[in-house]
């Protein structure tokens, strides 16, 4: 067991987890805070605000500076628990790993399953929507583009998304060169890309014009909200930061500082952008108008180069938001599978080159299936329940953990306790009760899919029964 840490009056699945972390094959300590922020701000900073100002500007007017502070307030909230956890029990397994130690196997398997909905099928979709601005930077740049038949789906009339499917092999293969290499170019592609929305901005305040402020929010609070809801999903890439508690040098104190300064950043990133975008062009203009971003800066300038700037800015972002859901994916898998409840091959960690090796390559073929050949809306369908779940179930266990395991040493606590996690769950559960009751009705299913394979598989290969099942032997042996 690492040295400085205790499992006295622990639960017996955080005693595992910390023996877990002292194997010889566990996974490479790299990353810095630095890294790990950017790792946060990467995974959120990505197609949403290319294009969310179009959906919720006509909800709140230029009211949505509020709904952009009060949708980071609620993620906020979700981002003091995972920190009070992850100080706690840093492990590569994010909230399926600090529900499995406060709730039990059972509900960290219905998380993990959430949680595989969310990274995989979301690097999938973005992975499409990378493929559509490929093609438009092309043929901005060099009159040249990929031919329907290889840049769509079957049911779209296309053969295979084959951008889509180049972008995912591009990021198994820095993938396969270890967490820090993967970190370092995360962090890269990020500073590209906040440096281009800075330029959005810089350029859009040269039109800016106060009257567009003047009925500041024409549906009032009502439509604040209903803007807030919506854009309370820009912000859900925030929980990668916590699938690095293996790879992250000193993740007691690491990952809740990086939590907490990648919202920090995303936040002021938004309202600035929206800021500078609300000041140049009216409220009513944004309504049905495609990158938005682009026009915007394009109507300022009156030229199109802005425009490909901001595609270039936009082929960037996704690329690092398909990365980051790629490496959370295989590092979830990678969890359950030390577990016992998935395969133990999704555990088998490279001893060359420290990282999970065939687990990358099963994601990737799945994700890079799922890319080529389903269209972007089927995919998107199901991400934001899945995160949500999660989300409300990290919350629930702070206030678990709190009652089972009050003396363990934490890193960090959540401020407001109990408040601050009892509004975390409402949130979720708030917004999760707007959502389409085709979405419910298909997340329901996914649950209930995974909890078959649970009791048919899982609970008999759990490495924790097995643990159990050894301690009452040797507690009978001594009797």
């Amino acid at each position: 067991m690492p040295a400085g840490v205790t499992t006295e009056g622990c639960p017996d699945s955080i005693h595992q987890m910390e023996v877990e972390r002292d194997d010889t094959h566990s996974l490479k300590r790299s990353m810095s805070t630095m890294q790990l922020t950017m790792i946060g701000v990467g995974g959120t900073v990505g197609t949403g605000i290319f294009f969310i100002l179009s959906e919720a500007v006509p909800e709140a007017g230029p009211g949505v500076l509020v709904s952009f502070l009060i949708a980071a307030a609620v993620a906020g909230l979700t981002v003091l628990c995972y920190a009070e956890l992850a100080s706690t029990i840093p492990s590569s397994g994010s909230s399926y790993s600090y529900t499995y130690a406060t709730m039990g196997e059972l509900a960290a398997f219905a998380v993990g399953a959430c949680l595989i909905l969310e990274y995989g099928v979301s690097a999938a979709a973005v992975a499409v929507g990378w493929s559509e601005y490929l093609n438009l930077l092309l043929n901005n740049l060099f009159g040249i583009q990929f031919p329907d038949a290889l840049s769509a789906a079957p049911d779209a009339g296309g053969i295979i998304n084959l951008p889509a499917v180049i972008l995912v092999v591009l990021c198994m293969l820095l993938l396969l060169r270890g967490a820090s290499e993967s970190a370092r170019a995360n962090a890269i592609m990020v500073f590209i890309k906040i440096g281009v929305l800075g330029v959005f901005a810089a350029i859009a305040l040269t039109g800016f014009n106060a009257d567009h402020f003047a009925n500041f929010a024409p549906e009032g609070m009502h439509g604040i909200s209903i803007a807030a809801g919506s854009l309370f999903f820009s912000f859900i890439g925030l929980d990668a930061v916590a699938t690095t508690g293996d790879e992250v040098k000193d993740p007691k104190k690491t990952i809740p500082r990086a939590l907490i300064l990648a919202l920090g950043i995303v936040t002021l990133v938004y309202v600035v952008v929206a800021f500078a975008a609300l000041g140049a062009q009216s409220a009513e203009d944004f309504e049905g108008q495609k990158a938005s971003l682009a026009t915007i800066v394009q109507g300022v300038v009156g030229s199109t180069w802005p425009g490909t700037l901001l595609a270039v800015g936009a082929v960037i972002s996704i690329f690092s938001v398909t990365l980051i859901c790629m490496y959370g994916q295989t590092r979830i898998l990678y969890s359950m599978g030390r577990d016992g409840l998935v395969p133990p091959v999704f555990a088998k960690v490279s001893p060359k080159r420290s990282i999970p090796l065939v687990n990358t390559f099963i994601v990737s073929g799945a994700v890079a299936i799922l890319a080529g050949l389903l269209p972007l809306g089927i995919l998107a369908d199901l991400t934001s329940i899945g995160t949500l779940s999660a989300f409300a179930l990290v919350s629930i266990g702070v206030m678990v953990l709190r009652r089972t395991a009050p003396d363990m040493h934490r890193g960090f606590r959540v401020p407001g306790y109990p408040v601050t996690p009892i509004l975390s769950v409402a949130a979720c559960i708030y917004v999760i009760s707007g959502l389409h009751a085709l979405t419910l009705q298909a997340f329901v299913g996914w649950i209930s899919v995974a909890l078959v394979f649970y009791f048919l598989w899982s609970r008999k290969h759990s490495e924790l029964a097995r643990l159990q099942a050894q301690a009452e032997n040797l507690t009978g042996d001594q009797v």
